[in-house]
């Protein structure tokens, strides 16, 4: 068992959009990101994916229905199946909660795929 410090973990990386495993439990990640600018349409065929805005704000556009705006503090659980984008006007940091198989770009393959994330140490 290892604590993680929140500002130790965002202040150890500065790519956007690359997440990092921070910890997985019952077959969870929790990874943590850093965001800037507009992320890549897409869904998550058979997992819910959970946002987290720790700093910053997070807008979560939806195809099929009206966008979701995230402010510091505030979280969104996005459902499986949901095609979604999210963006952020400003650099924003991120906890995102799913499945530890999921991959950042769900059903789209692009050169913002990451499919073996770095730990966070």
């Amino acid at each position: 068992m290892e604590k993680v410090s929140l500002a130790e973990a965002f202040a150890s990386f500065e790519e956007q959009w690359s997440p990092r495993l921070a910890g997985e439990l019952n077959g969870q990640a929790v990874k943590l990101a850093k965001a800037e600018g507009s992320f890549v349409w897409h869904h998550h065929e058979d997992a819910d994916e959970l946002f987290l805005v720790r700093s910053g704000r997070l807008r979560i556009e939806f195809r099929e229905s009206s966008d979701i705006v995230l402010e510091e503090g505030e979280l969104l659980v996005v459902p499986q199946g949901v095609e979604h984008r999210p963006v952020a006007e400003e650099e924003t940091e991120m906890l995102l909660f799913e499945p530890a198989d999921t991959r950042n770009t769900g059903n789209v393959e692009s050169e913002r795929t990451e499919t073996d994330l770095e730990r966070i140490e």
